[in-house]
């Protein structure tokens, strides 16, 4: 059990326990950070770097990347057991929060982030590292790692979500919320309203928190907090923002709060997004008029830096994804699954595979609807692939197997249309003259035995678990 209360320092000295820390000194925030980051995710394991003395900021202000990298680090975040089975993490990971109690945030007085506090004409968020990412990014985002503190103007309740952030110049940043989402809907309830729309980003905090409010597990109405505290099992320190009133994180690093004004827009994009691809191109967006500036000293900010998937800093976004999904299936009444994987190749989105014991006939079928338009799974999910138990669908290349050996593509393989999208597919980004519909397509795959002939399928060359141990204890040497 992770102990209550880390802030971002103190999980920087538990990866470094861990052995999975980097330090980068004097790296250049203009392309060389972002190319780091995407080299040491493909090429090096993908370890947590610290960047310090960033070039042209070396009196202060550091940023970490590469997070979530590992097995470790991911278990250690979510408070359970690494392992080298995905789907034991998965498992784990539902029992954690299947046993999870809500606990709401507490206020605090005052908080380290407050040791600098610039307001008005003093706020110049050049005064931190804002990197260019990628080559062809239309600007420098400091919104990547971040979390955007938002008020519902009906019922009250606080959102907390991860939304990219484009810097224009020292006092404003563009502000991408996608259609759908909690912040958005947030967002058009104070504009349609004609009200401006109060908003909090902290660039830098508790990585429960950073956690939280980057997944879709949270229902709509309940407040990232209250999920971040009954995952520590105490309530998370917030201070009041001065000028929006709401709560920011005691464990901030950084911190803004500001304003969107209905119809101020600024150009915004395009972005290297998680997809692997530049989303959404360049668009008007509403911008954040910024009112207060806070951070501690030589603070460290939180960088997310999308590199072309896999990417092994989608392990836990993966863990997350997968365990919810699974839950919300077996709510829905689907028997008799052995395990669920939304899968990096796909940056956790596009390829979902789920394991299942089939029972009757349909029961394949009827796995891959569900799980195709399953809250977790109705937002681009291309591909849905249903395996037998009998293969790992957190292991792409026995799911390749099942689909090559198990599938045939005549009855096998169904089409869904006008499901839901995101312009930042790249599929749709730009298709000839006709504008994004807000609607994609998606494959479902039944890669398993056909049920009608199940038990004359075939037998699988494969070793049993009882062979396999007498042979491990016996030749175990041969193969250290």
């Amino acid at each position: 059990m992770v102990a209550a209360h880390w802030d971002l320092r103190e999980w920087v000295q538990e990866f470094e326990k861990l052995g999975e820390l980097r330090y980068a000194e004097g790296v250049d925030p203009n392309l060389e950070l972002g190319a780091i980051c995407d080299v040491s995710t493909h090429k090096f394991g993908s370890p947590a770097i610290l960047f310090r003395n960033i070039k042209g900021y070396e009196g202060g202000g550091r940023i970490l990347a590469n997070f979530y990298g590992s097995s470790k680090r991911a278990g250690l975040v979510l408070g359970i057991t690494p392992d080298e089975s995905k789907t034991r993490m998965v498992e784990e990971w539902r029992k954690k929060i299947r046993n999870l109690s809500l606990l709401p945030p507490k206020t605090v007085a005052t908080a380290p982030v407050k040791e600098n506090v610039f307001r008005g004409t003093e706020v110049d968020l050049f005064k931190l590292p804002i990197p260019l990412w990628h080559e062809l990014d239309g600007g420098r985002y400091l919104g990547t790692g971040c979390v955007v503190i938002t008020r519902d103007p009906d019922d009250g309740w606080i959102n907390l979500g991860t939304y990219r952030g484009m810097v224009h110049d020292k006092t404003s940043m563009a502000l991408h919320l996608s259609p759908g989402r909690h912040g958005r809907i947030h967002r058009d309830k104070y504009f349609e309203k004609k009200k401006p729309f109060p908003v909090a980003v902290v660039f830098g905090c508790d990585l429960d928190l950073l956690t939280f409010s980057q997944i879709s597990m949270v229902p709509y109405g309940v407040s990232e907090y209250d999920y971040a505290g009954g995952l520590r099992g105490s309530p998370i320190e917030v201070i009041p923002g001065e000028v929006t009133g709401l709560p920011i994180p005691a464990s901030a690093e950084v911190a803004i709060e500001g304003e969107c004004i209905p119809g101020d827009t600024v150009p915004e994009g395009p972005f290297g997004e998680w997809s692997g691809y530049y989303g959404g191109g360049a668009r008007a967006e509403p911008v954040v008029r910024i009112k207060t500036l806070m951070f501690r000293n030589d603070p460290i900010m939180t960088g997310w830096s999308p590199v072309r998937p896999p990417s092994n800093n989608n392990y836990l976004r993966a863990i997350i994804r997968s365990g919810s999904m699974w839950d919300t299936l077996e709510k829905g009444g689907l028997s008799e699954i052995k395990g669920i994987w939304c899968h990096e190749a796909g940056a956790c989105w596009l390829f979902n595979v789920i394991s299942i014991k089939q029972r009757y006939a349909g029961h394949a079928k009827q796995a891959a609807l569900q799980m195709s338009q399953c809250e977790e799974g109705a937002s681009m999910g291309r591909f849905i692939i249903v395996v037998d138990e009998d293969i790992d669908p957190s292991n792409l290349e026995e799911v390749i197997w099942a689909i090559c050996t198990r599938c045939d593509p005549e009855t096998a393989i169904d089409i869904l249309r006008r499901c839901r999208g995101s312009f930042l597919d790249p599929v749709f980004n730009k298709k000839g003259a006709v504008p994004f519909n807000g609607l994609n397509s998606r494959a479902i795959i039944e890669a398993t035995k056909p049920f009608e002939w199940i038990n004359d399928f075939p037998q699988s060359v494969k070793i049993s678990p009882e062979t396999r141990n007498e042979l491990e204890k016996k030749w175990g040497n041969l193969f250290k």
